[in-house]
Protein backbone atom coordinates (compact mmCIF):
# COMPACT_ATOMS: atom_id res chain seq x y z
CA UNK A 1 0.00 0.00 0.00
CA UNK A 2 1.04 3.75 0.11
CA UNK A 3 3.01 5.93 2.06
CA UNK A 4 0.66 8.73 2.04
CA UNK A 5 1.20 12.42 3.96
CA UNK A 6 -1.38 13.91 5.10
CA UNK A 7 -1.14 18.38 5.79
CA UNK A 8 -4.50 19.73 7.74
CA UNK A 9 -5.77 17.13 10.17
CA UNK A 10 -8.88 19.07 11.41
CA UNK A 11 -12.93 17.74 11.50
CA UNK A 12 -12.74 16.71 8.05
CA UNK A 13 -9.14 15.96 7.27
CA UNK A 14 -9.09 13.49 10.79
CA UNK A 15 -11.49 11.29 9.37
CA UNK A 16 -10.42 11.09 5.91
CA UNK A 17 -6.85 10.33 7.11
CA UNK A 18 -8.59 7.65 9.22
CA UNK A 19 -10.33 6.08 6.03
CA UNK A 20 -7.15 5.37 4.37
CA UNK A 21 -5.12 3.94 7.91
CA UNK A 22 -8.45 1.74 7.76
CA UNK A 23 -7.64 0.91 3.78
CA UNK A 24 -4.15 -0.33 4.97
CA UNK A 25 -1.95 2.72 4.53
CA UNK A 26 0.78 4.36 6.06
CA UNK A 27 -0.47 7.57 6.72
CA UNK A 28 1.86 10.25 8.62
CA UNK A 29 -0.26 13.30 9.27
CA UNK A 30 0.48 17.09 10.45
CA UNK A 31 -1.50 20.49 12.24
CA UNK A 32 -0.65 22.59 14.94
CA UNK A 33 -3.43 21.96 16.93
CA UNK A 34 -3.34 19.47 19.25
CA UNK A 35 -6.97 18.38 19.62
CA UNK A 36 -6.67 17.77 16.21
CA UNK A 37 -3.30 15.84 16.13
CA UNK A 38 -4.86 13.35 19.29
CA UNK A 39 -8.03 12.74 17.02
CA UNK A 40 -5.69 11.91 13.71
CA UNK A 41 -3.70 9.70 16.26
CA UNK A 42 -6.60 7.96 17.61
CA UNK A 43 -7.80 6.82 14.18
CA UNK A 44 -4.39 5.27 13.56
CA UNK A 45 -2.43 8.37 12.21
CA UNK A 46 0.94 8.82 12.81
CA UNK A 47 1.36 12.14 14.06
CA UNK A 48 4.72 14.05 13.14
CA UNK A 49 6.00 17.32 14.09
CA UNK A 50 6.96 18.98 10.63
CA UNK A 51 5.67 18.46 6.58
CA UNK A 52 8.85 17.83 5.69
CA UNK A 53 8.64 14.96 8.23
CA UNK A 54 4.86 13.73 7.08
CA UNK A 55 6.64 14.36 3.41
CA UNK A 56 9.58 12.39 3.48
CA UNK A 57 9.37 8.89 1.16
CA UNK A 58 5.81 9.36 0.71
CA UNK A 59 3.81 8.54 -2.28
CA UNK A 60 1.17 10.86 -2.17
CA UNK A 61 0.55 14.36 -0.21
CA UNK A 62 -2.98 15.02 0.57
CA UNK A 63 -3.81 18.86 1.94
CA UNK A 64 -7.02 19.79 4.21
CA UNK A 65 -6.55 23.66 4.84
CA UNK A 66 -8.90 26.26 5.78
CA UNK A 67 -8.11 28.71 3.54
CA UNK A 68 -5.67 30.05 0.24
CA UNK A 69 -3.29 31.88 2.30
CA UNK A 70 -2.81 28.56 4.29
CA UNK A 71 -2.57 26.50 0.92
CA UNK A 72 -0.02 28.50 -0.74
CA UNK A 73 2.36 28.77 2.04
CA UNK A 74 2.17 25.07 2.86
CA UNK A 75 2.74 24.08 -0.78
CA UNK A 76 5.34 27.04 -1.20
CA UNK A 77 6.87 27.81 2.20
CA UNK A 78 10.55 27.36 2.46
CA UNK A 79 9.99 23.73 4.05
CA UNK A 80 7.01 23.28 2.54
CA UNK A 81 6.08 20.33 0.14
CA UNK A 82 7.30 21.85 -2.72
CA UNK A 83 11.04 21.85 -0.91
CA UNK A 84 10.81 18.46 0.59
CA UNK A 85 8.53 16.13 -0.88
CA UNK A 86 10.22 13.86 -3.44
CA UNK A 87 9.14 15.09 -7.27
CA UNK A 88 7.89 11.49 -7.32
CA UNK A 89 4.83 12.15 -4.64
CA UNK A 90 1.22 13.11 -6.52
CA UNK A 91 -0.19 15.95 -4.62
CA UNK A 92 -3.69 16.18 -3.72
CA UNK A 93 -5.28 19.71 -2.13
CA UNK A 94 -8.99 18.96 -0.88
CA UNK A 95 -8.93 22.59 0.32
CA UNK A 96 -11.90 24.73 -1.09
CA UNK A 97 -9.97 28.10 -2.71
CA UNK A 98 -10.36 30.44 -5.41
CA UNK A 99 -9.66 29.02 -8.81
CA UNK A 100 -6.57 31.26 -8.85
CA UNK A 101 -4.91 29.51 -6.31
CA UNK A 102 -5.99 26.14 -7.51
CA UNK A 103 -3.87 27.11 -10.74
CA UNK A 104 -1.12 28.30 -9.01
CA UNK A 105 -0.95 24.93 -7.37
CA UNK A 106 -0.83 23.66 -10.53
CA UNK A 107 1.31 25.74 -12.45
CA UNK A 108 4.21 25.58 -9.68
CA UNK A 109 3.89 22.36 -9.50
CA UNK A 110 4.72 21.34 -12.89
CA UNK A 111 6.93 23.89 -12.79
CA UNK A 112 9.06 21.67 -10.29
CA UNK A 113 8.13 18.24 -12.07
CA UNK A 114 5.00 17.55 -9.85
CA UNK A 115 1.77 15.96 -10.46
CA UNK A 116 -0.94 17.93 -9.05
CA UNK A 117 -4.90 17.04 -8.73
CA UNK A 118 -7.21 19.34 -7.38
CA UNK A 119 -9.62 17.04 -5.08
CA UNK A 120 -12.13 18.98 -3.79
CA UNK A 121 -14.60 17.54 -1.50
CA UNK A 122 -18.33 18.05 -0.63
CA UNK A 123 -20.38 15.89 1.85
CA UNK A 124 -19.39 18.24 5.20
CA UNK A 125 -18.39 16.49 8.16
CA UNK A 126 -21.06 13.41 7.67
CA UNK A 127 -19.23 12.12 4.73
CA UNK A 128 -16.13 12.47 6.32
CA UNK A 129 -16.32 10.59 9.31
CA UNK A 130 -18.80 8.08 6.87
CA UNK A 131 -16.01 8.05 4.03
CA UNK A 132 -19.24 9.01 1.59
CA UNK A 133 -18.14 11.86 0.27
CA UNK A 134 -17.74 12.91 -3.39
CA UNK A 135 -14.58 14.23 -4.92
CA UNK A 136 -14.38 16.32 -7.67
CA UNK A 137 -11.14 15.93 -9.57
CA UNK A 138 -8.82 18.41 -11.74
CA UNK A 139 -5.51 17.50 -13.16
CA UNK A 140 -3.59 15.87 -16.13
CA UNK A 141 -5.18 12.98 -17.03
CA UNK A 142 -1.83 10.58 -15.81
CA UNK A 143 -2.33 12.26 -12.50
CA UNK A 144 -6.15 11.91 -12.37
CA UNK A 145 -5.85 8.17 -13.06
CA UNK A 146 -3.16 8.11 -10.05
CA UNK A 147 -5.80 9.43 -7.57
CA UNK A 148 -8.55 7.61 -8.30
CA UNK A 149 -7.94 4.61 -6.21
CA UNK A 150 -6.53 6.86 -3.42
CA UNK A 151 -9.16 8.96 -2.66
CA UNK A 152 -11.76 5.99 -2.88
CA UNK A 153 -11.58 4.56 0.52
CA UNK A 154 -12.91 8.48 1.45
CA UNK A 155 -15.53 8.57 -1.18
CA UNK A 156 -18.94 7.82 -1.97
CA UNK A 157 -18.80 9.03 -5.76
CA UNK A 158 -15.47 10.37 -7.44
CA UNK A 159 -16.06 12.58 -10.67
CA UNK A 160 -12.88 13.27 -13.36
CA UNK A 161 -14.06 16.40 -14.59
CA UNK A 162 -11.30 17.19 -16.96
CA UNK A 163 -7.83 19.82 -16.70
CA UNK A 164 -6.51 21.86 -14.21
CA UNK A 165 -8.70 23.38 -11.89
CA UNK A 166 -11.86 21.68 -13.16
CA UNK A 167 -12.42 19.90 -9.70
CA UNK A 168 -12.46 23.13 -7.76
CA UNK A 169 -14.67 24.92 -10.61
CA UNK A 170 -17.21 22.02 -10.13
CA UNK A 171 -17.01 22.80 -6.20
CA UNK A 172 -17.63 26.06 -6.34
CA UNK A 173 -20.29 25.89 -8.79
CA UNK A 174 -22.07 22.93 -6.57
CA UNK A 175 -21.45 25.41 -3.21
CA UNK A 176 -23.10 27.97 -5.11
CA UNK A 177 -26.11 26.22 -5.76
CA UNK A 178 -25.93 24.75 -2.01
CA UNK A 179 -26.19 28.01 -0.30
CA UNK A 180 -28.58 29.68 -2.68
CA UNK A 181 -31.12 26.56 -1.52
CA UNK A 182 -30.35 27.38 2.14
CA UNK A 183 -32.02 30.47 1.51
CA UNK A 184 -34.60 29.17 0.22
CA UNK A 185 -34.70 26.59 3.10
CA UNK A 186 -34.50 29.56 5.55
CA UNK A 187 -37.56 31.41 3.96
CA UNK A 188 -39.66 28.68 2.99
CA UNK A 189 -39.29 26.56 6.58
CA UNK A 190 -40.28 30.43 8.23
CA UNK A 191 -43.26 30.99 6.09
CA UNK A 192 -44.63 27.40 6.95
CA UNK A 193 -44.68 28.15 10.48
CA UNK A 194 -45.88 31.00 10.50
CA UNK A 195 -49.23 29.96 8.31
CA UNK A 196 -49.76 27.23 11.15
CA UNK A 197 -47.63 23.67 9.74
CA UNK A 198 -46.60 21.32 12.22
CA UNK A 199 -42.72 21.65 11.26
CA UNK A 200 -42.34 17.75 11.18
CA UNK A 201 -45.00 17.43 8.65
CA UNK A 202 -44.26 20.06 6.74
CA UNK A 203 -40.32 18.88 6.34
CA UNK A 204 -42.33 15.22 5.01
CA UNK A 205 -44.36 16.90 2.24
CA UNK A 206 -41.36 19.02 1.08
CA UNK A 207 -38.73 15.96 1.13
CA UNK A 208 -41.50 14.36 -1.44
CA UNK A 209 -41.35 17.21 -3.51
CA UNK A 210 -40.46 19.83 -5.58
CA UNK A 211 -38.83 21.65 -2.17
CA UNK A 212 -36.55 18.71 -1.56
CA UNK A 213 -32.70 19.44 -1.50
CA UNK A 214 -29.37 18.27 0.27
CA UNK A 215 -29.89 21.48 3.11
CA UNK A 216 -33.70 20.22 3.87
CA UNK A 217 -32.58 16.65 4.30
CA UNK A 218 -29.25 17.45 6.65
CA UNK A 219 -30.09 21.32 7.78
CA UNK A 220 -33.35 22.18 8.40
CA UNK A 221 -33.32 25.17 10.51
CA UNK A 222 -35.80 24.06 12.74
CA UNK A 223 -35.30 21.39 16.17
CA UNK A 224 -36.42 18.36 16.36
CA UNK A 225 -37.21 17.61 12.95
CA UNK A 226 -34.02 16.37 11.73
CA UNK A 227 -31.30 14.66 13.49
CA UNK A 228 -28.16 16.19 11.46
CA UNK A 229 -29.49 19.51 11.90
CA UNK A 230 -27.49 22.23 13.53
CA UNK A 231 -30.82 23.81 14.96
CA UNK A 232 -31.05 20.76 17.24
CA UNK A 233 -27.74 22.37 19.37
CA UNK A 234 -28.22 26.13 19.53
CA UNK A 235 -26.65 25.67 15.43
CA UNK A 236 -23.36 24.60 16.55
CA UNK A 237 -21.26 24.21 13.58
CA UNK A 238 -21.41 21.55 11.04
CA UNK A 239 -20.44 23.84 8.55
CA UNK A 240 -19.42 27.08 10.33
CA UNK A 241 -20.69 30.61 8.53
CA UNK A 242 -16.61 31.75 8.28
CA UNK A 243 -16.12 29.52 5.91
CA UNK A 244 -19.35 29.10 4.29
CA UNK A 245 -18.99 32.88 3.64
CA UNK A 246 -15.09 31.94 2.15
CA UNK A 247 -16.71 29.38 -0.18
CA UNK A 248 -19.57 31.44 -1.23
CA UNK A 249 -17.00 34.83 -2.09
CA UNK A 250 -14.49 32.76 -4.42
CA UNK A 251 -17.96 31.58 -6.46
CA UNK A 252 -19.64 34.86 -6.63
CA UNK A 253 -15.72 36.25 -7.69
CA UNK A 254 -15.64 33.88 -9.99
CA UNK A 255 -18.83 35.09 -11.35
CA UNK A 256 -18.63 38.17 -11.64
CA UNK A 257 -15.28 37.77 -13.49
CA UNK A 258 -17.09 35.99 -15.78
CA UNK A 259 -19.54 38.61 -16.08
CA UNK A 260 -22.38 36.98 -14.60
CA UNK A 261 -24.52 37.56 -13.06
CA UNK A 262 -25.55 36.14 -9.56
CA UNK A 263 -27.99 38.26 -7.07
CA UNK A 264 -29.11 35.16 -5.56
CA UNK A 265 -26.11 34.35 -4.70
CA UNK A 266 -24.91 37.68 -3.35
CA UNK A 267 -27.88 38.00 -1.60
CA UNK A 268 -26.76 34.26 0.36
CA UNK A 269 -23.10 36.07 0.91
CA UNK A 270 -24.45 39.41 2.06
CA UNK A 271 -26.28 37.01 4.98
CA UNK A 272 -23.42 35.13 5.97
CA UNK A 273 -21.17 38.57 6.34
CA UNK A 274 -24.43 39.84 8.07
CA UNK A 275 -23.70 36.92 10.68
CA UNK A 276 -20.60 37.51 10.80
CA UNK A 277 -20.73 40.69 11.48
CA UNK A 278 -23.22 39.95 14.45
CA UNK A 279 -20.12 37.55 16.02
CA UNK A 280 -21.75 34.78 14.82
CA UNK A 281 -19.32 33.47 12.32
CA UNK A 282 -18.31 30.25 14.40
CA UNK A 283 -22.40 29.33 14.36
CA UNK A 284 -24.01 26.97 11.84
CA UNK A 285 -24.49 28.90 7.98
CA UNK A 286 -28.06 27.41 8.28
CA UNK A 287 -28.31 30.31 11.24
CA UNK A 288 -29.42 32.41 8.76
CA UNK A 289 -33.18 31.24 9.23
CA UNK A 290 -32.86 33.91 11.51
CA UNK A 291 -33.05 36.99 9.06
CA UNK A 292 -36.02 34.73 7.38
CA UNK A 293 -37.71 35.05 10.56
CA UNK A 294 -40.83 38.35 11.62
CA UNK A 295 -38.00 40.13 13.90
CA UNK A 296 -34.70 38.43 13.31
CA UNK A 297 -34.60 36.25 15.89
CA UNK A 298 -35.83 32.37 16.86
CA UNK A 299 -37.11 30.70 20.24
CA UNK A 300 -34.55 27.98 19.79
CA UNK A 301 -31.59 29.91 19.07
CA UNK A 302 -29.81 31.88 21.92
CA UNK A 303 -27.18 34.23 21.25
CA UNK A 304 -25.53 33.92 24.53
CA UNK A 305 -24.40 30.32 24.44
Amino acid sequence: MAAIAWIGLGHMGAPMAGHLVAAGHDVRGVDPVPEARAAAAARGVHVVDTVAEAVDGADAVFTSLPRNEHVREVYGGEAGIWATAPATALLLDTSTVDVATSRFCHETSAARGFAFVDSPISGGIAGAEAGSLTFMLGGEDDAVRRAVPLVEPMAGHVFELGGPTMGIAAKLANNLMLFVSLVGLAEGSQLAEQLGLDAATFFEVASVSSGESWPLRTWYPVPGVVPTSPANRNFDATFSTVLAEKDLSFAVAAGDHAGLHLPAAHLALDQFERLIDEGFGGKDCSLIVKYASADGSLAWFDPEA
